[in-house]
C-alpha cells in the first residue's frame, strides 16, 4: 500500500508551533495544506509564519525559490471545518484535552469523505480514547511528530485498539513519502519514546534525591561518559519541568501508578516554585543572561598506581585493561580468581558497578559503566565513608592517568549510566514482549527521537548477556518497591539457552 496521493489535500487542525510545523512538513512534501484554528484569525497568522519559514529556506539554500511560490499557491487558511471535506488526511494538533479532540473528531467525522484518514498528534493521550467516540474508528490513527516537526526525522505511527490495519499502513507510507522515519507501535501510554525514556530522566533525579551529586555532575556524567548528546537535567530545562513532569504523571497514570514510572519529588517542587526551566529564566540551573553554569565535580590531580591486579573478567570494562597498559601501568592477571574487579596496590579493589554499594564491602570503590571507555573524557566512582582514603586516591589517580576526568559521587547503588542504561533496557524488552512495537522500531525512535548514542538493543548487544538483569536484581534487593524489578520479558533473555553471538 502507497501513502497518500500528492493531489490529495492534508488539513491541519490547531496552529500552533507543532501544527505549523506538520503543515509545513505536507506542504514541502507537495501536498495542498489547508489550516484550520479554531480562534479567528489564527490560520491566517499561522500561513504568514510557514511563508516566512520557507523564505529562510531558500535563503540558506535548502529550496529553490520556484518550490517555494509553489508551497505558498497551495497553502490555504481555512475559515471552517466545512472547508475540509475534501481531505484526504487531516492531522489535529489541539490542545491535549481528551474530550476537545473527541468533539473536534466528532464534527469531522461528519464533514469528510469516509475514506478521509484522521489522525492526531497527541503525545499523552489514549489514541484508542481518542478514536472511540468515533462511528468509524477504524480509520482513526496517532502520528507523533516531534518539535520542531519540520527537522526532527522521527515519527510515531500509533495503532489505536479499533485502527484498522490498511489506516495505519497509509499514515506509515505517507510519514515516509514525507521524508521521515516512522516507527509502527501499539497504542501504549507514552508510545514508544515517552514510555522508554522515562528512566534516564527519573533515575537522575534519584540520584540527586539522594544527595549523591549535583545537577551539573549527574549530566557531565551521562554526556561524558553515557554518550548522551545532553544531561537529564539540561535537557528537561530545554523541554520545560512542567512539561516533562506532566508527561511522566500522565504515563505513571496510565499504567495505573507503576512504581517504575514514578515522577520525581524534586522534579514537583521545582515546578511549584515556578522554575521550569529557560523559558522562565531559572531550573535546575539559571538561565538568566551572565548568569554562570555550575562546574561539575571534578577530583584533584592524584598520583597513579603503579601497577593493578585483574581479577576475573571485567565485562563492559574489558577495554579498560588496554587503556591501563598503554598509559603504562603494568596489569597483572589472576586467574584463579574470581570476581571483575581490579586490585589495587594499597588492597582496595576497583570494580565496575553491579548494583551493590561501597559500604557493603571492606574497601571498594565503583567505577561508572560508560558507551566507550576509550572515547570518553569524564568517569565516575563512588565509595562509603569507610573506604580508605588511599584506595580513593588510587582509584582516582588510575582514571586520571588514562586521561580522564574523575567525578567522585555518593555511594549509590547501580550509579549514575549503569543504572539508567539497565533500566532503559528492560523496559524495552517489556514493550517488545507486550507488542508495543519491534526491537528495530525501538531502536531506531529512541536514536532519532531523543538523541541517544545508542538504542536499548543496541546497548544490550553490547553487554554481557544477564548484565542488565544482575543489576537490576542487585538494586531491587536494596528497594524492593518495585521500581528496580526486572520485566519477566528480560528475565527471560538473560536466562534463554540461545546463547548465539549478537542475540539481543
Amino acid at each position: 500500500m502507497t501513502g497518500l496521493d500528492l493531489s490529495s489535500p492534508v488539513a491541519v487542525v490547531g496552529t500552533g508551533t507543532m501544527g505549523q510545523g506538520i503543515a509545513q512538513v505536507a506542504l514541502v512534501a507537495g501536498h495542498p495544506v489547508r489550516l484550520y484554528d479554531a480562534v479567528p484569525g489564527r490560520a491566517q497568522e499561522a500561513a504568514a509564519a510557514i511563508g516566512g519559514r520557507l523564505d529562510r529556506l531558500v535563503t540558506k539554500g535548502r529550496l529553490g525559490a520556484a518550490d517555494r511560490d509553489a508551497a505558498r499557491a497551495r497553502l490555504t487558511p481555512a475559515d471552517g471545518l466545512a472547508a475540509l471535506a475534501d481531505c484526504g488526511l487531516v492531522v489535529e494538533a489541539v490542545l491535549e484535552r481528551l474530550d476537545v479532540k473527541q468533539q473536534l473528531f466528532g464534527e469531522l467525522e461528519e464533514i469528510v469523505a469516509e475514506d478521509c484518514l484522521l489522525a492526531t498528534n497527541t503525545s499523552s493521550l489514549s489514541v484508542t480514547a481518542i478514536g472511540g467516540a468515533l462511528r468509524h474508528p477504524g480509520r482513526f490513527v496517532g502520528l507523533h511528530f516531534f518539535n520542531p516537526a519540520p527537522l526532527l526525522p522521527l515519527v510515531e505511527v500509533v495503532s489505536g485498539f479499533a485502527t484498522d490495519f490498511t489506516s495505519a499502513t497509509r499514515a506509515y507510507e505517507t510519514a515516509r513519502a514525507w521524508g521521515k522515519t516512522p516507527v509502527a507501535c501499539a497504542d501504549t501510554p507514552g508510545f514508544i519514546v515517552n514510555r522508554i525514556a522515562r528512566p534516564f530522566y527519573a533515575e537522575a533525579f534519584a540520584v540527586y534525591e539522594a544527595q549523591a551529586a549535583e545537577p551539573a555532575t549527574v549530566d557531565a556524567v551521562l554526556r561524558e561518559s553515557g554518550g548522551f548528546r545532553m544531561g537529564a537535567f539540561e535537557l528537561t530545562d530545554l523541554i520545560g519541568q512542567d512539561v516533562n513532569e506532566s508527561v511522566t504523571h500522565s504515563v505513571w497514570q496510565s499504567f495505573f501508578q507503576d512504581v517504575r514510572f514514578a515522577p520525581s519529588l524534586a522534579q514537583r517542587r521545582l515546578v511549584e516554585s515556578g522554575r521550569l526551566g529557560r523559558k522562565t529564566g531559572r531550573g535546575w540551573y539559571d538561565h538568566a543572561d551572565g548568569a554562570e553554569r555550575p562546574e561539575p565535580h571534578t577530583a584533584d590531580q592524584e598520583r597513579p598506581p603503579a601497577h593493578v591486579v585483574v581479577e576475573g573478567d571485567l565485562g563492559p570494562a574489558a577495554e579498560l585493561l588496554t587503556l591501563i597498559r598503554e598509559a603504562g601501568i603494568e596489569v597483572c592477571a589472576e586467574d584463579e580468581n574470581e570476581g571483575t574487579r581490579l586490585v589495587l596496590p594499597s588492597g582496595g579493589q576497583l570494580a565496575l558497578a553491579d548494583g551493590q554499594t561501597s559500604v557493603e564491602f571492606s574497601d571498594v570503590v565503583y567505577f561508572d559503566l560508560a558507551l566507550d571507555y576509550r572515547k570518553a573524557t569524564r568517569v565516575a566512582v563512588s565509595a562509603s565513608k569507610d573506604t580508605a582514603p588511599r584506595t580513593l586516591a588510587e582509584a582516582v589517580g588510575l582514571f586520571q592517568a588514562l586521561g580522564k576526568d574523575v567525578s567522585v559521587i555518593g555511594d549509590v547503588p547501580g550509579m549514575i549510566v549503569a543504572r539508567t542504561v539497565a533500566r532503559i533496557i528492560d523496559l524495552a524488552h517489556d514493550a517488545v514482549a507486550k507488542g508495543v512495537a519491534t526491537e528495530e522500531d525501538i531502536d531506531t525512535a529512541m536514536r532519532l527521537g531523543v538523541n541517544y548514542p545508542l538504542g536499548p538493543f543496541e546497548w544490550c548487544r553490547r553487554l554481557p548477556r544477564g548484565w542488565a538483569y544482575d543489576l537490576l536484581e542487585e538494586l531491587h534487593e536494596r528497594d524492593p518497591s518495585g521500581r528496580y524489578a526486572p520485566s519477566l520479558a528480560l528475565y527471560r533473555h538473560s536466562f534463554a539457552t540461545d546463547q548465539r553471538e549478537g542475540t539481543a
